[in-house]
């Protein structure tokens, strides 16, 4: 297989050559670093461990871990972690007091007993996936870097974390509900960045210009403005300027075919967020799709594409947060970088959260801090090797699904010529690689585990934003289908839990 991907590049790499490259986009203000791009795409809720558990060399699952089933019962019995792959899982809806109920004061114990005590099973929390459904982002912690002291900036909340992701502080706001208002003058990265002439978009996975924080559904703010914070402030759809940055994800193929990617793009998703496990497959080719784009343009050398999780979803990480001069920080989550300058094959032990890839952006760019939280932020610079030349790229593989790899809407760029074309072939290619390695993989085996189907890039799990946990719990229960099978898992009983 390795042998295949490396000849997958080198005519990946020839023909981009031979067609030759985009013009330049407008030149931007000097950098402190090799780095002239930088791609920041925000998921739903996962943990570090319901990804990256298993994975060599990572802080994964302790030897021993086992969660109890339940503090209202006198059985001692626990579950282990095990492999989410193949099943139907419902997603856990996890609301505030839940999550404060799993982490337990920082011992981590009540991640399944949590949901018993709302009279749901929990069981599904300590579950896990590996490579066999994230090909795509263990084969890129495999070549790129892997952080594994990531945590999100808040325990809970969409908007308290996405607020974070661009601002570097919490939402003005009490709870999770955003006010009729807005978030008035609280600054972002994107002010700063405006002011000092640097270039930037925020793309949208299957955007409506219309859905904003003063769009409601149901009573409740338009999930869009939930997903995409900038649509929180009033000058950034009031103002023709501000707004004309706002896009959807489809212009970013266009940038990078036309020479216009922004120096600095944050990227929000929709259908292939990762909240339900049926949207896992379609995140794994859009993923894919996004990184193999950029590798074989003239922005390869000059990009870092970096990617994380909003907040733990209920899913179990056996990390206790962090405390901060700035306050608690949430779970960990996973977070990858993909750039020509990352360091090969690492696991970055660095304690970081979304800010400190605004601290990166700040100094980078010579911007002044939002707040302090991003002030104090965890470096992210050392998971990059400035000293040496950038590497080649290594193109990164996908869910074994051809027909949908090509034909998803989510994940195919559009435009014509010789980008258009290169994705066809190398997609291709990719998909017979992976052939290979399936049917090689049927053969030792003997049967092969079926993968979740693949959602429609408009379907999402519903935001927990604006719920109470009786109420995320009612949706947990609506979500899951009659056909939906609970999960084999193994249970002991011991003494107690771990």
């Amino acid at each position: 297989m390795s042998r295949i991907r490396s000849l997958i590049a080198l005519f990946a790499a020839a023909c981009a050559t031979a067609w030759g490259t985009p013009p330049a986009a407008a030149a931007q203000q000097t950098t402190a670093t090799p780095i002239k791009h930088f791609v920041y795409l925000m998921q739903g809720g996962r943990t570090f461990d319901n990804y990256f558990g298993t994975y060599p060399r990572a802080d994964g699952f302790p030897a021993g871990t086992c969660q109890s089933l339940g503090t209202t019962s006198k059985s001692a019995a626990c579950v282990k972690p095990f492999s989410l792959h193949g099943k139907a899982v419902p997603v856990l809806a996890a609301g505030r007091q839940l999550v404060a109920t799993q982490i337990d004061g920082g011992k981590m114990d009540d991640f399944v007993s949590a949901y018993e005590q709302q009279n749901r099973d929990g069981t599904s929390a300590v579950g896990y996936y590996d490579r066999a459904d994230l090909p795509t982002s263990w084969a890129a912690a495999d070549q790129y870097v892997l952080f594994d002291h990531f945590f999100s900036d808040a325990a809970f909340g969409t908007v308290t974390n996405r607020s974070y992701w661009i601002s570097g502080a919490g939402a003005p706001t009490s709870g999770e509900r955003i006010p009729a208002t807005g978030f008035g003058n609280q600054a972002t990265i994107f002010d700063r960045l405006q002011a000092a002439g640097v270039s930037w978009k925020f793309y949208v996975q299957d955007y409506n210009p219309s859905h904003t924080f003063r769009t409601t559904v149901a009573g409740r703010t338009d999930d869009q403005a939930t997903r995409v914070p900038v649509l929180d402030y009033a000058r950034f759809i009031d103002d023709p300027r501000l707004r004309g940055h706002i896009v959807d994800l489809s212009e970013y193929y266009l940038d990078l075919e036309r020479g216009t990617l922004p120096a600095v793009a944050y990227v929000a998703t929709s259908g292939a967020d990762e909240r339900s496990a049926r949207s896992i497959p379609t995140a794994q080719r859009l993923v894919q799709t996004m990184v193999n784009q950029l590798m074989v343009t003239r922005y390869w050398t000059s990009t870092a594409f970096f990617w994380s999780y909003e907040q733990a979803g209920g899913w179990y990480d056996h990390v206790p947060p962090p405390s901060t001069p700035t306050g608690a920080l949430g779970l960990r989550v996973p977070a990858l970088v993909v750039s020509a300058y990352a360091r090969k094959g690492t696991v970055d032990h660095t304690q970081l959260d979304p800010t400190s890839a605004l601290r990166f952006i700040e100094t980078n760019w010579h911007l002044q801090p939002l707040a302090a939280r991003d002030a104090s932020a965890g470096d992210l610079s050392p998971a990059f090797d400035f000293a040496a030349a950038p590497r080649k790229p290594v193109l990164l593989p996908g869910v074994l699904s051809p027909v949908a790899a090509i034909t998803e809407k989510a994940a195919v760029p559009p435009g014509t010529g010789a980008a258009r074309l290169l994705y066809t072939i190398t997609v291709t290619l990719s998909a017979l690689a992976l052939l290979a390695a399936a049917v090689t993989s049927l053969r030792r085996k003997g049967r092969a585990e079926p993968v979740p189907a693949a959602p429609s890039s408009t379907e999402s799990a519903p935001s927990d934003s604006e719920l109470s946990d009786s109420e995320l719990s009612e949706t947990a229960l609506s979500e899951a289908a009659p056909s939906e099978v609970t999960p084999t898992i193994e249970v002991t009983e011991q003494a107690g839990a771990s």
